[in-house]
């Protein structure tokens, strides 16, 4: 038996804004699937896609799962994606070397230290 990590689901109330948001922030191309969802197409080598599924209610909780993103430059990268919507939050992290943001939904993400 053979898995593929094929897709990473993310729930929204708005999967047409979520997913054009996301699209803007990682560069990847957005379009409809058969099933009235959204996926993100990951460019070879960048991962599994992302598909945007509809759910009619609000986050309410810190996620129990969240994406780590390493950039060239870590706070061009934050002001960046901070002018795009997202909002700095506190997870209870303190001072660290990473940066916990949310996106327009309230999904927690990181912005990790450049390498």
């Amino acid at each position: 038996m053979t898995l593929r990590f094929s897709d990473v689901c993310v729930d929204a109330r708005d999967i047409h804004a979520l997913s054009s948001w996301w699209s803007t922030v990682l560069g990847w191309p957005a379009e409809a699937t058969d099933d009235g969802d959204v996926a993100l197409r990951a460019p070879d080598g960048a991962g599994p896609d992302w598909l945007f599924l509809a759910v009619p209610d609000d986050k309410v909780v810190k996620n129990r799962i969240h994406f780590d993103f390493t950039p060239d430059d870590q706070q061009a990268e934050v002001e960046r994606v901070l002018a795009l919507g997202a909002r700095r939050v506190d997870i209870g992290q303190g001072e660290q070397t990473w940066v916990v943001l949310a996106d327009p939904e309230g999904n927690e993400f990181c912005i990790l230290s450049a390498k």
